[in-house]
């Protein structure tokens, strides 16, 4: 193991409010079982003059999923106990079920429910109640992939976690959470707050950058098993403790956790049990990040180094790069090494199975991947490789060969020739998606196209429309019941032999491959 830094962790930890800029944010390190360093800075609300605190607790999203992964193994032990109950939730599906193991994994191939309250008109400051996301999870005919064949992020998959975990034992999610989990890691403070609209603690999220500015973000979702649990630095590095205190007890939660998992081909999995398994510089680690409108944060942990770091902000900068800096300056590692200049990586593709645009800006520093919710970047090597976080990037004759080794997916995508402008006049109309039983109305205004989606939150708001390439346009989401936004939905248009309109086939990363028809 290597010997900490602590001089270059402290001069990282002060460093942080200026590398990520916003209100407030806490972070800390524990080293071989103890915290070795905890920071907290800024405020927890800027009005009120509220600070921020090491005790000040705040949503950990999306890190509450490896908690319900472990409450469900705690409960059942073998998740697979549970496999007669997924019907209760998908009455209407259509293609094999997937497994509760493949729930915990993200290898269910269901679209995620946050981005699917977009297609069915949620406003980004709708209310989401408790009752109103089953409704939506059930109404699902089909998968963008089979179960077990790949990996795609989908939030519903937890909530039906939890809602098992709930119907399997008779007892509240929050009392056992409480009880089985926060109690023996000594997460003193820990607690389910699934209420968005009421931070415990006086807590204030915000959106927005230096630039812009900083509002209070306002958020209006219920949720828990995907999301929903609220804890302070503190409680986190109690965690983060635990798991090193019981790091040689094979059936302790956390090694249960980080176990192997694997595809349905025997491929082995990079997520598993709310965990991404993943190499930072060199670096083997199991963690996972947290987000919603004006929150966002990121835990993670080196085994081999018995090292684990948390930070957390109420603003939208990156947290996982945060954390990645702190690890660089724990351990004294060197910035992972520039690549090559990049010569010719600007460029537009489709990836016609999936149907997904993919975007590709060259800069300075490397390649930007437009693929997923947000861009990702890749460094390109001297074997004309870019290679990023979980993916490569190969240019092959016209053509783009991407490799998401984290999803267990190839894709050969084609370049398209990019147009300025396409009159949308011929789009104009409303369109009905049989899978979502919800509409699309397009509109074409003096030459600019806007839509607007329908559906079991109402009509929501007007969207930009823009044309990318013949016949294949993008409507941006940049906001969103959940964060991050779904982003840009590919929009391909589909014509019969006549050349005339006759549907679409709409999808982002989150949830893909849904058609719509034109209504006459």
């Amino acid at each position: 193991m290597t010997d900490l830094d602590i001089a270059a962790l402290e001069k990282a930890l002060n460093r942080l409010p200026f590398r990520f800029r916003g209100p407030g944010g806490v972070a800390g390190v524990v080293k071989d079982g103890k915290v070795v360093a905890r920071r907290a800075s800024g405020f927890a609300d800027m009005y009120r003059r509220l600070p921020m605190t090491a005790q000040t607790r705040l949503p950990i999203c999306s890190i509450s999923k490896q908690f319900t992964c472990a409450l469900l193994l705690d409960q059942f032990g073998d998740p697979a106990t549970l496999d007669d109950k997924v019907r209760d939730f998908l009455p209407n599906y259509r293609e094999r079920l997937p497994t509760v193991s493949e729930l915990c994994h993200n290898q269910s191939g269901l679209r995620d429910y946050w981005a699917l309250t977009v297609l069915h008109g949620a406003y980004p400051e709708t209310e989401f109640r408790r009752e109103d996301a089953l409704p939506l999870i059930a109404s699902a005919k089909s998968g963008h992939f089979p179960a077990g064949a790949h990996y795609s992020y989908s939030n519903g998959n937890f909530r039906i976690l939890g809602e098992l975990i709930e119907r399997g034992t008779g007892r509240d999610f929050a009392d056992l959470l409480a009880e089985r989990l926060f109690a023996p890691a000594g997460m003193a403070t820990a607690i389910l707050s699934p209420n968005t609209r009421v931070p415990p603690d006086g807590v204030i999220g915000y959106e927005g950058n230096d630039d812009v500015g900083f509002l209070p973000a306002d958020n209006g979702i219920y949720w828990f098993g995907d999301a929903g649990i609220a804890a302070s630095l503190d409680d986190m590095l109690a965690w983060e403790c635990h798991i090193d205190a019981t790091r040689s007890d094979p059936d302790s939660l956390y090694n249960r956790l980080s176990a192997p998992a694997f595809y349905a081909d025997g491929t082995p999995a990079t997520y598993a049990y709310g965990l991404r398994r993943d190499i930072y510089n060199g670096l083997e680690f199991t963690g996972h990040g947290g987000g919603l409108r004006g929150f966002g944060s990121y835990r993670l942990h080196v085994a081999e180094e018995r090292l684990s770091v948390v930070v957390m902000f109420n603003h939208g900068t990156s947290a996982f790069n945060a954390a990645t800096m702190l690890v660089d300056a724990a351990l004294g590692l060197d910035a992972e090494a520039e690549g090559q200049p990049p010569t010719d990586w600007d460029g537009l593709w489709l990836d016609e199975a999936q149907g997904l645009v993919v975007r590709t800006v060259a800069d300075a520093t490397g390649v930007k991947l437009h693929y997923g919710p947000s861009p990702v970047r890749a460094t390109l090597s001297a074997d004309g490789i870019a290679r990023g976080q979980g993916f490569t990037l190969r240019k092959e004759g016209d053509g783009l060969l991407m490799q998401q080794k984290s999803e267990n997916l190839t894709v050969h995508a084609r370049r398209l020739q990019p147009v300025e402008w396409t009159d949308p006049t011929a789009l104009a109309g409303r369109y009905w998606s049989a899978e979502l039983e919800a509409h699309l109305e397009i509109e074409a205004r003096d030459g600019a196209a806007f839509a607007v989606f329908e559906g079991l939150y109402g009509k929501g708001p007007m969207e930009r429309m823009y044309a990318l390439a013949e016949d294949v346009w993008i409507i941006t989401s940049r906001r969103a019941l959940d964060a991050a936004a779904p982003g840009d939905w590919t929009v391909l248009v589909e014509r019969d032999a006549a050349g005339a309109v006759i549907g679409l086939r709409v999808g982002c990363w989150l949830a893909r491959g849904i058609g719509y028809c034109r209504m006459s």
